[in-house]
């Protein structure tokens, strides 16, 4: 592991939108109030970005509102609505390196990685839903008595939606573009710390074509902006995706507001599952990836690697190995793996853990330490021998920390991997069928991968079990958290 050098000439991005979208206007901030987006690999100043509070949800909600019963959006043909998706995915894959760029500077997530993965993800989700766009039907239904029944899938109205910032691009896609297939409105949160791509989307939803109102975008912080969508009485639904304790927060607002429908996917705490008789190369490459991918900011991270005791030790030395090689540094740099962390805070938090990993008694294979004096880098961490009641393995660390635990056999794998309150994801590595059914059809987790990780596609539908959250994102179970189901009965 080492350092990227900077390039000589440093990678640019052209920030054109730091301002709230508001009926497809940029307007400032009601308070006039900014706050600065900072470089987690430099640790400087990007630009400054206006501050929406309950003030500016409002605007925007009564703008979502008006487009939603007056404007042309909700009564367009649904192929109109499928053909603006298009449009906007077109203009994503015509800026890709410019939104790459943008990802990278504001999140800190390699280049490479944002222009191979991220930008590309999200142009793929928008395709999806626009073909779903016109395909959004209900069914007749045969009843008792001489009548015709049918029922309709009509849009829930105004959408209060409310993203992280490990994901950016792709979390944004994975809200908006279901919402919009099915003819919603929308007034959506980017997360403080990184509200550049989101912004700039914004300014391509608004080159497509969307009608004025259709989609608002505040930056802001949560408790101010988040809260005020969360708890106003004219949003008919809230999507959030981040941590489960401000999950809890959503789902209480929703309930003393206006019982708004609410979908949550939240933290996770997953159990990855090699067994002997796996093919190594690729269960610790795979594990590798599972955990430090995205500096390890990931809600689905393999973040509890269980081993088979016949091949713990191989694969400890062998997983400390290729974390010691993996190359930290300048996210521009076309050799770097893995970026800073996103910020102080989460930088901070991720120390104390390996801090308590050390004093806990885990034994620490390779990392645990700062890398570089600018930045907020951290060494690919690597810990063996730990136990089930240790805080890294029973909380979620959403940074670059591998815990490595052994287990004898089937059952008690599957037991150990359900002691826990998430059930996000899981992945189990083997040769034998059998084994790897019994661990997909007994593991409580939303997703369960077979000897892969992290194989996402937006027909795929991703969601948790337990406090990993509610309801469905992607496929078609996703679509449906955007409709509601209306009857219709007539007497012949």
């Amino acid at each position: 592991m080492a350092i990227g050098s900077a390039p000589e000439v440093a990678m640019s991005a052209a920030i054109s939108a730091t301002k709230l979208l508001i009926n497809n206007e940029w307007v400032e901030s009601s308070s006039g109030k900014t706050f600065p987006t900072i470089n987690p690999a430099t640790e400087e100043v990007i630009c400054h970005v206006s501050e929406a509070d309950a003030d500016d949800v409002d605007r925007a909600v009564r703008a979502a509102r008006e487009a939603f019963e007056r404007g042309p959006w909700r009564k367009a043909p649904a192929s109109e609505r499928g053909r603006l998706l298009h449009r906007l995915a077109d203009l994503i894959e015509n800026h890709a390196d410019e939104l790459a760029r943008l990802e990278s500077l504001d999140n800190g997530k390699p280049y490479s990685v944002a222009r191979a993965a991220d930008v590309p993800k999200a142009a793929a989700c928008y395709r999806y839903f626009a073909g779903w766009a016109d395909k959004v039907q209900g069914r007749t239904i045969p009843i008792k008595g001489d009548y015709f029944c049918y029922t309709r899938l009509e849009p829930v109205g105004v959408v209060g939606q409310i993203i992280p910032w490990n994901f950016p691009l792709i979390m944004q896609a994975w809200k908006l573009a279901p919402a919009l297939a099915t003819g919603n409105t929308v007034v959506m949160k980017p997360a403080e710390q990184t509200p550049l791509t989101a912004l700039r989307i914004g300014e391509l939803i608004v080159e497509a074509g969307f009608p004025p109102g259709v989609v608002n975008l505040l930056p802001g912080y949560g408790p101010a902006a988040g809260a005020a969508i969360a708890r106003h009485m004219d949003v008919d639904k809230i999507a959030f995706t981040g941590s489960t304790a401000v999950g809890h927060l959503i789902m209480e607002a929703a309930a003393q507001s206006n019982l708004k429908r609410v979908t949550l996917e939240l933290g996770g705490k997953s159990p990855n599952i090699i067994f002997a008789d796996a093919d190594f190369d690729q269960a610790i490459e795979g594990a590798h990836m599972a955990l430090f991918y995205n500096q390890g900011q990931s809600c689905s991270a393999g973040s509890r690697t269980f081993v088979e005791e016949r091949a713990y030790d191989e694969f400890v030395e062998r997983s400390a190995a290729r974390a010691r090689r993996r190359r930290v540094g300048d996210p521009f740099d076309p050799a770097t793996e893995q970026g800073p962390q996103v910020d102080q805070e989460q930088y901070q938090k991720v120390m104390r853990y390996i801090g308590s990993g050390k004093s806990e008694g885990a034994r620490l294979m390779c990392g645990g330490n700062r890398v570089g004096e600018r930045g907020w880098f951290i060494e690919p961490t690597v810990f063996a021998d730990v136990k089930d009641d240790m805080a890294i393995a029973r909380e979620e660390i959403f940074g670059p920390v591998m815990s490595i635990i052994k287990f004898r056999d089937l059952e008690e794998v599957v037991d150990r991997a359900n002691r826990t309150e998430y059930g996000l994801a899981a992945a189990v590595w083997t040769r034998d069928i059998g084994k790897a059914y019994s661990i997909a059809n007994n593991v409580r987790a939303g997703t369960v991968w077979v000897n892969c990780y992290n194989a996402f596609d937006p027909a795929a539908p991703f969601g948790g079990f337990k406090q990993s959250g509610m309801g469905r994102e992607l496929g078609e179970y996703g679509l449906q958290q955007y409709t509601e189901s209306k009857t219709v009965t007539v007497k012949l």
